[in-house]
C-alpha cells in the first residue's frame, strides 16, 4: 500500500511530461531532468500538457508504484513555474500534495509546519 508521509521528500515536476511513458520512462526523467535518485523513496508528481492529469511515482523499497489521476472535468490550474526556487522541480509537504491530488492550490494551504523547534525561547 502506498502512504505518503511528512518525512517523504515530494518533488513536483514543472515541465509537463508524456503520458505515453510508463515506469521506466518516467524514471528515466527522474535521473535525467530532474537530476534526483528515484529509488531514494521520493515521491515525483508529473503532468500531462492539458493539465487534466497527473501522475505520481514512488519506490517503496520492492518496486515502483506509478498512481495516475484524470479529472473528468476541469484542470489542475495551479503548477509550479521554471521561475520558482529551482528551474525543473518544486518541492511540496505531504499536506501540500493531498491539496494537489484534489486539484487544489498547494500554495494556499495554511497548516503548521511539518517540524518546529520546541527549544525555549524560539
Amino acid at each position: 500500500m502506498l502512504q505518503i508521509t511528512p518525512q517523504m521528500k515530494i518533488l513536483v515536476a514543472v515541465d509537463p511530461a508524456d503520458f505515453r511513458k510508463g515506469i521506466d520512462g518516467l524514471v528515466r526523467l527522474c535521473k535525467d531532468s530532474l537530476g534526483q535518485d528515484p529509488f531514494a523513496g521520493s515521491v515525483f508528481v508529473f503532468r500531462n500538457r492539458r493539465r487534466t492529469a497527473i501522475k505520481a511515482l514512488v519506490y517503496d523499497g520492492q518496486g515502483f508504484w506509478l498512481c495516475h489521476k484524470r479529472l473528468s472535468t476541469g484542470r489542475f490550474e495551479w503548477w509550479p513555474s521554471a521561475s520558482e526556487e529551482d528551474a525543473n522541480a518544486k518541492v511540496l509537504a505531504a499536506h501540500q500534495l493531498s491539496v494537489l491530488f484534489s486539484a487544489g492550490n498547494p500554495d494556499r494551504t495554511d497548516a503548521a509546519p511539518d517540524w518546529r523547534s520546541v527549544r525555549p525561547g524560539n
